[in-house]
């Protein structure tokens, strides 16, 4: 139990030094008018208060990530605290502040359109793809995680499909309406749920008589997965995710002042990695390696979800917990589709004031997306998680370059850009849905590519430096 302490401490010390310590890099001023007054245009960008914000910004980039991923994690042993930790401070929370804050300083533009402003033209139609293959598919996975989980939960008592149709009709409604009519009014409610949720599960296991591990090295795995790369890509919206690139500029349209980035960027993701330690902690105290492996066999994790809720809370409050389960992957898959189709009207230049023209874009994406559900679950996971991570790399390469431009400290975001990078190549070089070579031999090539990739990165950075590009697209402006 004292690791599980000491990790959470750590959690909340990193917001406050190395949260701050980045803020102080990217230096952010309350003199430069935010997208979300500058452009208002009553759809997407709209300007909202900071408490709100963070609220949507949690409850966007968490998803099933930091309760599944970590409890599929668990299987690893306490070395999945490690990553957590580490990744969250380190990685994760520097990939969603200066993610959302280079967004706010280009009018709210998505990944696609800076990665073609810093990383060169070709780079913003090859992002504008993944990125979009990525919203997809967390938009479809987002749609059958909570599904089955309101399906435990009832008991099977009420049709899949019906369930299923609720939740598409939910997604497409806060898809096409401004941000503030449904997404703004609900989403404090339902983060009070999840907060209420996981704190339950914490302080409970805390006082019962289950006994949380203590740190070790050792990987537990029953089927013995190696830990790299293979768990950097289970426990990812707990650590480290792309997906969170996707989501940040949604919420840099609707930020009132720079200095509230902080706060809403870095902090919502230090307060998802404490949500992914809880559960983390949960799932290795519940269960032992090879039952928890059956349990996520025999019904996903969202079984696991279910045990673990009744297990330390009871009947009534367990089925809160699980509520506030539920409320993540909807919350995250509605924005999914809405950030899907704002990137596609941003790459069309298609403006969106208009309803017709939301629809427009709208309707096809959900076809798409109900097609995909009738894909095995597995199947679209394992590409998630290489497409996610894959996204994130990028992301954090398009601020290395921008800190590089301005002559900022950009190792802060050099070195985990580095890192990911040689565990993206890895795993897609040993992976069955990859090129499945030997993972020894696998490991050998990654460090070749990532190599390459970081020499091609610093020829193209000095180049624009040397060519002074505009890093800033928004002006300041009189306090």
């Amino acid at each position: 139990m004292v690791t599980f302490f000491i990790a959470i401490a750590l959690l909340i010390i990193g917001y406050f030094t190395y949260g701050k310590f980045i803020e102080k890099i990217f230096d952010p001023t309350d003199k430069r008018d935010t997208p979300a007054n500058s452009v208002n245009d009553g759809v997407d960008y709209v300007p909202m208060h900071k408490q709100k914000n963070a609220m949507i910004q949690l409850l966007n980039i968490a998803g099933t990530g930091p309760i599944f991923g970590p409890i599929m994690g668990a299987l690893y042993g306490p070395v999945a605290f490690l990553w957590i930790v580490i990744g969250s401070i380190f990685a994760g929370a520097v990939h969603d502040y200066l993610t959302g804050m280079i967004s706010i300083r280009h009018n709210g533009a998505h990944i696609p359109q800076l990665a073609g402003k810093f990383l060169g033209a070709v780079s913003r139609h090859v992002v504008n793809a993944f990125s979009l293959l990525l919203l997809v598919l967390v938009g479809t996975v987002f749609i059958t995680t909570p599904a089955s989980l309101i399906d435990i939960l009832l008991d099977g008592k009420v049709a899949f499909g019906v369930i299923l149709s609720g939740i598409f009709l939910y997604y497409f409604l806060s898809t096409i309406l401004p941000i503030d009519k449904i997404i703004g009014r609900i989403y404090p409610v339902l983060g009070a749920i999840l907060l209420l949720g996981t704190i339950s599960i914490g302080i409970s296991l805390v006082f019962s008589d289950y006994t949380i591990p203590e740190m070790t090295l050792q990987n537990l795995h029953p089927e013995n997965s190696p830990i790299f790369p293979l768990l950097f890509f289970t426990i990812t919206c707990g650590a480290l995710s792309g997906f969170h690139a996707t989501q940040s500029p949604i919420i840099s349209r609707t930020t009132q002042k720079e200095s509230q980035g902080r706060y809403i960027f870095y902090g919502m993701m230090i307060a998802e990695g404490v949500i992914a330690m809880i559960w983390a902690a949960a799932a290795m105290s519940l269960f032992d390696g090879q039952t928890l492996s059956e349990v996520i066999a025999t019904g996903t994790a969202s079984a696991a979800v279910n045990e673990i809720s009744v297990t330390l809370l009871g009947a009534f409050a367990g089925t809160v917990a699980v509520i506030g389960v539920i409320v993540l992957p909807i919350t995250s898959g509605d924005t999914a589709f809405r950030a899907a189709r704002t990137i596609i009207a941003d790459y069309l230049k298609i403006g969106q004031r208009s309803v017709m023209k939301r629809l427009m874009i709208a309707i096809p994406l959900f076809v798409i997306g109900y097609a995909l559900t009738n894909i095995d679950f597995n199947m679209l996971w394992r590409y998630f998680s290489w497409a996610n991570q894959s996204t994130a790399v990028i992301a954090l390469w398009i601020a290395t370059m921008y800190l590089y431009i301005k002559g900022k400290n950009y190792v802060v975001s050099l070195v985990p850009a580095i890192f990911m990078s040689y565990m993206v190549f890895v795993y897609i070089l040993n992976a069955q849905i990859g090129f499945n070579l030997d993972l020894n031999l696998s490991f050998i090539i990654g460090i070749v590519l990532t190599i390459g990739l970081t020499y091609l990165f610093f020829r193209k950075a000095k180049r624009n430096k040397e060519e002074k590009i505009e890093v800033d697209e928004t002006s300041a402006v009189s306090a």
